[in-house]
């Protein structure tokens, strides 16, 4: 084996890794997942601050 054939089955074995992550991230079983992240943005809060962010004010 010389370094061409290592270099080109690891370029294989990224580009599977690759294609893998690709259908698996849009997969439709992750449609729902998907649905409720996109909604976060949108969703009414009570407008407090988290506790970890008041600290960081009373620290700055």
């Amino acid at each position: 084996m010389d370094i061409g054939t290592v270099r080109g089955l690891i370029t294989l074995a990224i580009l599977l890794l690759f294609l893998g992550l690709w259908a698996w991230s849009w997969s439709r079983k992750r449609k729902t997942e998907y649905d409720a992240a996109a909604q976060l943005p949108l969703a009414d809060d009570d407008g407090r601050l988290p506790p970890e962010e008041i600290e960081k004010e009373h620290n700055a």
